[in-house]
């Protein structure tokens, strides 16, 4: 009877107890790996490291900067976080920072190559009404919003991480490529804007998408007073008789429908000069004239010339990559390793 007590126990431990316990431990096995898995996937969210990428080439840059006269070498990507972070908003579209990325790599690049006097022994500035904008970590992250400061900066970082050596060339050669804020749906020929100045690949080109951001609409006024006054300060000649129906002009437009030539009472200038006169956001406006005022309504910002930074948000949302979008914004142009040149 002892026998078959400790058989039947045996028997009970052999086919239900130990599966039990293997079970069990395989269970807490795959949680653990599990679990594992989920903290090297949570790492894996940090910044994209730099392709190996050896420049022969345009390795590292000389920046004036412009408020103290020093100048400082930096790795080209490095000082590149500071263009990216500082021409264009980290709110934007991975592919559109990566296109940034780009352009401004292939714009440092071009001025080194064809304007290497123009700051002395500096390759650029940090001005953006002369070069493009730049700005130091320490002082992006101060404009932050500190709890976004470090998931923008290692968004930026990563753009121009994953586009390294990555340069825009037309016929072979680097191109001059210029970039604006918001074209108003439709960007300008630079032989609109610079006179004899006519790069091929930089020809008026149609975007979509664009009326949706803050920088597609503004309007400035000024009194009769206050226009006539502006206009003076280079044109000192200047009358306008406000109770003359074509006291205020539009002579011309480009093809783009921007102002070409406008004429203030006596004086007929240039569209690009009445923006800068008038402090106007593009070339694209229409006027009215009130009793006792001008009011100027404009469309855009910027120049209109190459790249809209707006318009490449706008495509990427539509699910375009960096590549499409810099070959919609620059004509018949390839995007090549800068060690190719």
């Amino acid at each position: 009877m002892r026998k078959i007590l400790i058989y039947s126990l045996s028997f009970i431990i052999l086919i239900f107890i130990i599966p039990a316990i293997c079970t069990t431990s395989k269970k807490n096995i795959q949680e653990t790996s599990i679990n594992e898995q989920s903290i090297t996937d949570n790492n894996n969210q940090e910044q994209i490291q730099p392709a190996e990428y050896n420049y022969e080439k345009y390795k590292t840059i000389k920046l004036l900067h412009k408020e103290t006269g020093q100048i400082e070498e930096l790795n080209i990507d490095e000082y590149l976080y500071g263009v990216v972070s500082g021409e264009m908003p980290a709110s934007y579209e991975e592919e559109a920072l990566k296109a940034q990325a780009v352009v401004a790599r292939t714009y440092t690049i071009y001025q080194a190559i064809n304007n290497p006097t123009k700051h002395e022994n500096a390759d650029i500035c940090d001005n953006y009404a002369c070069c493009q904008a730049w700005i130091s970590k320490d002082e992006r992250f101060s404009k932050w919003n500190a709890e976004e400061a470090e998931s923008n900066w290692n968004k930026i970082v990563n753009a121009v991480n994953s586009t390294s050596g990555k340069i825009i060339t037309y016929n072979g050669s680097p191109i001059n490529a210029f970039f604006h804020a918001n074209s108003g749906g439709i960007t300008e020929s630079s032989l609109n804007i610079w006179g004899k100045i006519d790069y091929p690949y930089l020809k008026s080109v149609e975007t979509a998408g664009e009326e949706g951001y803050t920088q597609y609409a503004s309007e400035v006024t000024y009194t009769k007073e206050e226009l006539l006054s502006k206009i003076k300060e280079k044109y000192n000649e200047c009358i306008i008789d406000y109770t003359q129906e074509n006291c205020i002009q539009i002579l011309e437009y480009t093809t783009s429908g921007r102002i070409k030539t406008i004429k203030f009472g006596n004086v007929t200038i240039a569209g690009t000069e009445a923006r800068t006169l008038l402090g106007l956001k593009s070339t694209n406006f229409t006027f009215t004239i009130n009793n006792d005022s001008i009011t100027f309504s404009v469309i855009g910002y910027g120049h209109g010339v190459g790249m809209s930074q707006t318009g490449a948000d706008a495509l990427a949302k539509t699910g375009s990559n960096f590549e499409e979008i810099i070959k919609h914004f620059y004509t018949d142009v390839e995007i090549i390793e800068v060690n190719s040149l």
